[in-house]
């Protein structure tokens, strides 16, 4: 196959070559982490490391991570009734953002009558005047708000809902898992009970994730029960490899970040200038704070589906701006929730970049779109 254009890092980022590297040493290991053989202690370094690593990175004491099996089950392991922060008073019912992810808007544990969407603006934020308003409905409440939206980019004043959900006796879950190793954060600055994490969000292998709690969270109850691991918080012999790359991935993620972003954000400026060029050109949440690698537009007429197909068949790797499972296009509940019509939901395109993304692979995916442009400009020009 002819060298590619990956602009689809939001969606899953290739596999770092530390992490490669962290997991084909793992794999030499035969030892149980829990064991206490030689064996056994030597795997379970390489899951302590990793811990410490990623507790690093957020800011928390290793033993607040929990290693999970990725980002959904960190999500709903994270969304537990029952919840509270020292002695204060248990979570009862959850209120989360109308553009959060799936595994997120499922609720988790809570049963659906105790779950209800806080609204957002046209830009992609929190409306937090219906945040306060559904805070003083009742009991207290868990509020999940993610950090950086996956769709749009959109970068949420989570450190505001957190103030705001605590005057409330709440508490705050903030999925992280696509603003980690793209914005620098930690859990005590953004005012977060809990944070959820993805590896291969960060270039590690997809699989593994983890839930990180702040220092006095407690009721935290396992999805997964059985044996001990993790502190008695998710049962199951860990995944040494996973856990271990990982930690080699937050490792280098971090310590790229800072140069990362601002070479990022270069190029989304380059590529939103292209794309601008043609009549019509809408660039979703262009106004609000947004990650640095994430663009998500349309224009008037387009189909997502044939524009990924389009690009697809150009070397462009890029997507819809939401899919199932299936793979089949579906409108953007993102876009829904901002107000925003059908007919833009289902034409929205999002390319994301990473650090491999060159200035190169801009002007191709620019070059790409104009020949897609062109055609669809002629198909409304004929059929006007």
């Amino acid at each position: 196959m002819p060298d590619r254009v990956y602009l689809d890092w939001n969606a899953t980022t290739p596999l770092r070559p530390e992490a490669k590297a962290a997991m084909a040493a793992a794999w030499d290991l035969s030892g149980n982490p829990s064991s206490v053989h030689t064996e056994g202690r030597q795997a379970r370094r390489l899951v302590e490391d990793a811990r410490v690593v990623v507790a690093a990175a957020v800011g928390v004491r290793p033993q607040d991570v929990v290693f999970s099996s990725g980002g959904t089950e960190a999500n709903a392991l994270a969304l537990t009734p029952g919840l509270r922060r020292g002695a204060g008073q248990p979570v009862q019912r959850l209120l989360v953002s109308a553009i959060e992810h799936a595994s997120v808007l499922s609720g988790g544990r809570f049963p659906p009558g105790a779950i209800k969407a806080i609204n957002v603006t046209a830009s992609g934020l929190i409306d937090l005047d219906h945040l306060r308003a559904l805070l003083s409905e009742g009991a207290p409440a868990l509020v999940s708000v993610m950090l950086a939206n996956n769709e749009t980019g959109v970068i949420q004043p989570v450190a505001e809902v957190a103030r705001i959900v605590h005057e409330a006796g709440g508490l705050l879950h903030v999925d992280s898992i696509q603003a980690f190793g793209k914005i620098p954060f930690d859990v005590k600055s953004i005012g977060a009970d809990l944070v959820t994490l993805s590896a291969h969000k960060i270039g590690g292998p997809k699989g593994v994730g983890a839930v990180v709690l702040a220092e006095d969270v407690q009721g935290l109850e396992p999805l997964v029960r059985g044996g001990g691991q993790e502190l008695g918080r998710r049962a199951g012999t860990e995944n040494v490899a996973g856990i271990s790359a990982f930690g080699a991935a937050a490792r280098a993620a971090m310590a790229a970040l800072e140069v990362d972003a601002g070479r990022l954000q270069s190029l989304q400026q380059r590529l939103e200038e292209g794309l601008k060029q043609t009549p019509g050109m809408i660039v979703f949440s262009e106004t609000a704070p947004r990650l640095p690698n994430t663009t998500l537009f349309t224009a008037p007429g387009l189909k997502a589906e044939t524009a990924v197909i389009g690009f697809d068949l150009a070397g462009i790797a890029v997507s819809s701006g939401s899919a199932c499972s299936s793979g089949k296009v579906q409108p953007s509940h993102v876009l829904g929730a901002m107000g925003q019509g059908r007919e833009l939901a289902q034409g929205a395109v999002r390319l994301s970049l990473g650090w491999s993304t060159s200035q190169t692979d801009i002007e191709l995916a620019l070059k790409a779109w104009r020949t897609l442009a062109n055609t669809l400009l002629k198909e409304r020009r004929n059929t006007g």
